[in-house]
């Protein structure tokens, strides 16, 4: 079963109150704020592009806080490798029986953040 459609009123209510809340954590940044949340509507992804110290990553935390999602964050770097990313197997030892167990990378969230991704292989 799915979940009830929002009429035109309720989505504009709950854009407009998203909006002001971001507004409160990221100052000046109205239009940026706006297309995010355009794009997270849209089922689509956002590429946040500026100087260092615009507040991007507080944006995406926020907008993650908001919406009560958790929230990652992959530093990009020339010697980033998949494991970093997806995760890994690790060999675990309980009570001497040693078992696979795979720890999860921060690929498994539902915001994640690609920081500095011009720094990546490609």
């Amino acid at each position: 079963m799915s979940a009830p459609l929002l009429t035109p009123e309720e989505f504009r209510e709950t854009f407009a109150a998203m909006q002001a809340e971001l507004g409160r954590v990221i100052v000046g940044q109205a239009a940026v704020v706006e297309r995010l949340l355009i794009a997270f509507f849209a089922g689509g992804h956002a590429l946040l592009e500026g100087v260092p110290g615009l507040g991007k990553t507080l944006l995406a935390k926020s907008f993650a806080q908001t919406l009560g999602l958790s929230f990652k964050r992959i530093q990009c770097t020339p010697d980033l490798m998949p494991a970093d990313v997806l995760g890994t197997q690790l060999v675990v030892d309980r009570n001497g029986h040693k078992s696979f167990e795979f720890s999860r990378g921060p690929v498994f969230t539902h915001i994640l953040l690609a920081d500095e991704n011009n720094r990546d292989t490609p």
